[in-house]
C-alpha cells in the first residue's frame, strides 16, 4: 500500500501556505498507511550554513554542547541544527562520539526531515507541519507489509545533501545495488529498499547526472515495481516503473504541481478545478527545477 504526496510550488506567494497544503493531502492519504508517516520541507536557508535534522531523545542541551556557532530548534523528537556548512564534519563526529543514540535524518541547505510512528494526522502535528513554509515538499504515509514498524523504517530517505525519496512499491535486486553503493562511499542506515533507491540516485548525481538522467538511468538499473517522488534543493520529480502498477495522478496549475497517490489527496489544493490532471505515464521521469 503505502501513500506518497508531493507539492511543487511555481507561485512564490504560497509559499507560507506550503505545509498547510502538504499537511492536507498527507492526512488524506492515511487509509494507505496508516502506521507511521514522513515529509520534508524546502524552506530558507542562510549563507554558508546547513541544516542537519537528528532525531532522538534528550536533545534540549546538544545544540549548546556541540559548541560555538551551533543553534537548534526543537520539533517533539527531532532538532534542527543550523551549523555554518565547513562544520558538518566536526558535529559528525561529535554526534558519533558523545551521542550515538542519535540518528541524523536529512542534511542540506534547505531540507528538513521528520519522521515518526503513528497516524500521519498525529506525526503532523507533533512537528507543526502546518506552520511550514517553504517552496517544495514531499510526504509519505507507511502501511508497513513487510517489515516492522518503526520510526526508522518510515519515508522519506535522505542519503545526500538537500535530497529525499519517497517510494511506494518494491525493489527486488536491492541486495546487489547495496553491495555495489557501499564501496562508493554511499552509507545506508536501514534495510529498507527504498533508501537504496534514494543511495542509487546520490551516487548517480555524484557522478555528474542531472536528477531527471539519474531517473531515467533507474529505470534500466533498478528492478520492481515502484513510484519514486524526489526532491532537491532546487528540483522535483517523478517517475513510475514501465509497468506501473501503483496507483498515481498528477496535477498542474500555473501555481503548483502536485502528486497524490490518489486523486483524493489533492482535492484540498487552491484551484484544483482549473488544473490539468494527468496519470503520469510509465517509464517517463516528470521533473521540474526553479531558477
Amino acid at each position: 500500500m503505502c501513500g506518497i504526496v508531493g507539492l511543487f510550488l511555481k507561485n512564490s506567494e504560497l509559499e507560507p501556505r506550503l505545509g498547510a497544503m502538504l499537511e492536507g493531502m498527507l492526512t488524506v492519504m492515511t487509509g494507505r498507511g496508516p502506521d507511521s508517516a514522513g515529509f520534508a520541507v524546502y524552506g530558507q536557508g542562510g549563507a554558508g550554513k546547513i541544516k542537519m535534522t537528528v532525531r532522538g531523545s534528550k536533545l534540549d542541551s546538544v545544540a549548546a554542547e556541540i559548541g560555538e556557532g551551533v543553534t537548534g530548534i526543537l520539533r517533539d523528537t527531532h532538532l534542527v541544527l543550523t551549523l555554518p556548512s565547513t562544520e558538518e564534519e566536526r558535529v559528525r563526529q561529535w554526534l558519533a562520539l558523545n551521542r550515538p543514540d542519535l540518528t541524523v535524518t536529512g542534511v542540506g541547505q534547505r531540507i528538513e526531515l521528520y519522521k515518526e510512528v503513528g497516524l500521519p494526522a498525529d506525526v503532523a502535528r507533533r512537528f507543526s507541519l502546518a506552520g511550514m513554509s517553504g517552496t517544495h515538499g514531499i510526504g509519505h504515509t507507511r502501511m508497513a507489509t513487510e517489515s516492522a514498524v518503526t520510526t526508522a523504517g518510515a519515508h522519506p530517505f535522505s542519503t545526500g545533501a538537500d535530497q529525499c525519496l519517497v517510494h511506494n512499491g518494491s525493489l527486488s535486486n536491492h541486495r546487489s545495488l547495496r553491495r555495489m553503493l557501499e564501496p562508493e562511499g554511499i552509507g545506508f542506515s536501514t534495510d529498507n529498499d527504498s533508501e537504496v533507491a534514494a543511495g542509487y540516485l546520490t551516487w548517480k548525481m555524484r557522478k555528474g547526472a542531472t536528477l531527471a538522467q539519474a531517473l531515467e538511468a533507474s529505470l534500466d538499473d533498478l528492478d520492481g515495481f515502484f513510484t519514486f517522488v524526489v526532491g532537491t534543493e532546487t528540483g522535483f520529480a517523478v517517475v513510475r516503473d514501465p509497468i506501473s502498477c501503483k496507483p498515481a495522478v498528477m496535477v498542474e496549475t500555473d501555481d503548483y504541481v502536485a502528486f497524490g497517490s490518489e486523486y483524493r489527496a489533492l482535492v484540498g489544493l487552491p484551484g484544483i478545478e482549473n488544473a490539468r490532471v494527468f496519470e503520469p505515464e510509465p517509464a517517463r521521469v516528470y521533473a521540474w527545477e526553479r531558477n
